[in-house]
Order: structure tokens, then sequence, then C-alpha cells
């Protein structure tokens, strides 16, 4: 039977049997490697879970249990219905949800709703409280008739009126806002979630600036803040707002400061070194990236660091620098093969192998060796799990790219149709703008059918 919003999960805890807290995570953590996952689970998630306070697991993890317990359903591993614990529908207006929540207590727990809108922009459109739901809109709809996904980010009374003294439920809410945007965005990308994921950012620091009557929470506000910062800024980033984005990750990184929050402030530097990158400044890419690993020194995750080696490395490679480079990816791949902990921040769900050899190959690709690019290239599109979607459509089109400036336009062709494909279902100006790209680069094989076939269907899309 269901766990109650306020009971432990005894039935989850049955299942764990004699194993530790720890040990059980590292199960977890095993099992979502088998099937394509990548979750960073750890003892805390697991008391979590035990105690009743995550009633429904999210997606990545859903995955994950019932692989490890075939046959059952998430009711028989103590959890709530999804809907009890996420549903609510939206009140009035396409986008009320964003700052309005029913007539409540500051202390009443509070949710956040996905919802969808179609293009027609009359009416209060279509919304959705399961994120399959919304990708199979986004299929059905295509990229021409979706204007907006957003998140309903639901903080405030029907007043609309900040709280003289913010509680753990305000806390909650931004800490889940930010996990709703990632797994948009990890599903769908970028571009029409942007807009309307701001709003719910300016909420939280309203919030911030209201100040929780406990240091608890006010520190949990800081963190999630900064977090929904760092998640709104790669929004911009990933849909070519780049001066946005710059914007939003140095305001995640001055809360970082503020609270002395050295995860926060790695991940902060972490985004900004790969803006950097993506902006032409190599040189200051490098110093963003060695700035997180000095923040993330003290944090005991050898993933995190890697992933920071991995950003200086591109930097390094931007400004032909190829022993440097090689050096950064030599301390790449010994902290990542240190394998993951319990001290490997949530955000970093994405960063597993497949991650790790998309990266590289963009150091090999920035030193001019596409060949071998396209060898890590399509490592990563073969690693990678279907739950990543948008990881999946980018690894895809860098692999086209790399093709194509290979001398192999046929296989580049195949690359890229199958990102059109998956376009179908993904939002990103950033893999567009590669695929224009891989497109321009293949004009002059339009002899080959395959090529013409891509450049033609590139040109109707």
């Amino acid at each position: 039977m269901a766990a109650s919003p306020h009971s432990p999960n005894s039935t989850f805890r049955h299942l764990r049997g004699q194993h530790s807290p720890a040990e059980f995570a590292a199960l977890v953590r095993r099992s979502a490697r088998e099937i394509g996952e990548t979750v960073s689970c750890d003892a805390r998630y697991i008391g979590r879970v035990e105690s009743g306070e995550i009633r429904c697991p999210n997606y990545a993890y859903e995955r994950v249990f019932l692989h490890m317990f075939p046959g059952r359903s998430l009711a028989d591993l103590g959890f709530s219905p999804r809907e009890a614990v996420r549903g609510r529908a939206a009140r009035s207006g396409p986008f009320s949800a964003l700052t309005q929540r029913p007539h409540t207590t500051p202390t009443t727990p509070v949710h956040i709703t996905p919802t969808l809108t179609t293009g027609s922009g009359s009416g209060p459109g279509s919304r959705f409280r399961e994120s399959d739901v919304l990708r199979r809109a986004f299929m059905a709809g295509g990229s021409v008739t979706v204007a907006a996904a957003t998140i309903g980010l639901t903080l405030l009374g029907d007043s609309r009126r900040i709280p003289a003294r913010v509680g753990a439920a305000e806390a909650a809410a931004v800490e889940d806002a930010v996990r709703q945007i990632r797994l948009l965005d990890d599903r769908h990308g970028a571009d029409a979630l942007y807009r309307k994921a701001a709003e719910p950012l300016r909420t939280a620091y309203a919030l911030l600036d209201a100040g929780a009557a406990r240091q608890s929470t006010q520190d949990r506000l800081h963190a999630g803040a900064g977090e929904l910062a760092v998640s709104v800024g790669w929004l911009a980033h990933d849909s070519g707002r780049l001066d946005d984005a710059r914007s939003h990750y140095a305001e995640a990184l001055a809360t970082a400061r503020v609270s002395g929050d050295a995860g926060l402030e790695a991940h902060a530097f972490s985004n900004m070194a790969f803006l950097a990158l993506d902006g032409g400044r190599s040189r200051e890419a490098v110093r963003a990236a060695q700035a997180g690993r000095r923040a993330a020194r003290s944090l005991g995750s050898p993933r995190l660091l890697s992933l920071l080696d991995l950003r200086e490395a591109g930097a390094w490679a931007g400004l032909d620098d190829r022993k440097a480079c090689e050096e950064s990816l030599a301390r790449a791949h010994t902290e990542f093969s240190r394998g993951g902990s319990g001290s490997d921040p949530e955000w970093m769900s994405f960063f597993g192998e497949a991650e790790l050899e998309s990266l590289e190959a963009r150091c090999w690709a920035a030193l001019g060796e596409y060949a071998r690019a396209a060898r890590h290239a399509r490592r990563a599109a073969d690693l990678q799990g279907p739950s990543f979607a948008r990881n999946l459509a980018l690894y895809t089109a860098e692999l086209a790219g790399y093709l194509a400036h290979a001398g192999a336009p046929d296989e580049a062709a195949w690359a890229g149709g199958r990102v059109l494909d998956l376009l179908a279902e993904i939002q990103s100006t950033r893999i567009r703008s590669m695929l224009a790209t891989t497109a321009d680069t293949l004009a002059p094989y339009r002899r080959s059918p395959r090529v013409a076939a891509f450049l033609d269907r590139h040109a109707a899309v």
C-alpha cells in the first residue's frame, strides 16, 4: 500500500533487507547503469525515501526501481501515485500556475505542475501531469505547433504576496522546480522552456529576500535559488541567448559566494566555462574551469572533478594547446575511473560515460582531428540511454558534423537524418544550429543520393 504523505515507507525499508543505506544506494547506481540510466543515489537519498519525505521518485529513479524489482509497481514499493504528489490543475489562463496556488496556509506542501500550451494562443491550452504525455504531445504537435512548455511554480497564495517568513514548503517548491526544469530539458530541449522558467526564478529570489525563520530553510533557499539560476542560465545558453546565460550564471555564482556553498560555486563555474568556450573566450573558459575545480576539491566527488577537467581540456583545445589539453583529459579519465560517490551532486545525473566521450570528442575536433572526434562521438551516441533525448540528439548532431569534416559525407548524412528524426520532440537552437552547419559542409557532396536526401529534408524542415 502506498505511503501516506507523513508516514515512513516501511515497504521500501523491508526491500532493502540487511544492506546498509550506503550499500543499497550502490546497488541502485549499479542497476541504473544496467539500463543506461545515471542516478546520483546515496545513503541520504535512501533515508529520504524510507522516511516518507520522497513520496514518489522521479522518472529516472522509477525506471531503476522497477528494473530492480521486476513485476512490481511503484505502489508495491510503497510509493504514492505520481498524480497525488505532483498533480494539481492550473488555475485560469495558460500560465497562471507560474505565480498562483490555491489559498493555503504557508505550511501546506507546494507542488510543481508541468504544463504545455499549444500554439493557437487561444484558450488555456492543454496541461499534462506526466512527462511521457508531454513527450507524446511534443511528437504529435511538432516544433511548429508547440509554442511553449513551461513549469508551474506555485509558490504564492491568491494574493500573490510574498509571505513575511518563508517556510520549508516554499523551499521544497523551489527545489522541485529545479528538478522539473531539468527533467523537461532532458526530454525536450530549452527553446520552449526558457521564457517561462524565468518567472519562477524571480519568485525564488523574492522568497530568498523575504528570509526564512530557520537558518536551515534559508540555506535551502540559497541553494535552491542558485541552482534554479544555473538551470535557467542553461536554458538560455542552449537556446542561443548567450548574454542572458552569462547573467544567470553570474547570479548563481554570487548566490554561492554569499552563502558559502562550494557545490553551487563549482556548478556555476562549470557552466560558465562551457559558456565561455561556446562564446570563443577560451582563456576565460580555462580560468572558470580551474576556479570550479578549486571550489570542488573539498566536496569528495571525483566525477565532479572529472567534469571540470573536461571543461578545462576543451578550453585548452580552443587555445590550440595540445599538451595542456591531453594533460587535462588524462586527469579527467583518472577521476572518472574512481566511480560515482554519495557526494556527487544531483545535477550531475547527465554525466556518465556518454557525456565524457562527447566532451573528449569536442577536444579532438577543436584540435582538427575530426576522424578521432567522430569515433568518440559515435561511442557517446551509442552509450546514451533514451531517457536523455536531448543529449542523444546532441551527440548524434556532433557525430554528423565530425563525419562531414572527416570526409565521410554519406555517414554524415545518415547521422544528420537521425537528428532530424529526434528533432520531432527536441526544441534546441544549439542542436539546430549544429545541424545547419553540417548541411552547409555537405552541400558540395549533393551528387550523393544519401546526401541529397538529407539536404532536401533539412531544407524542408
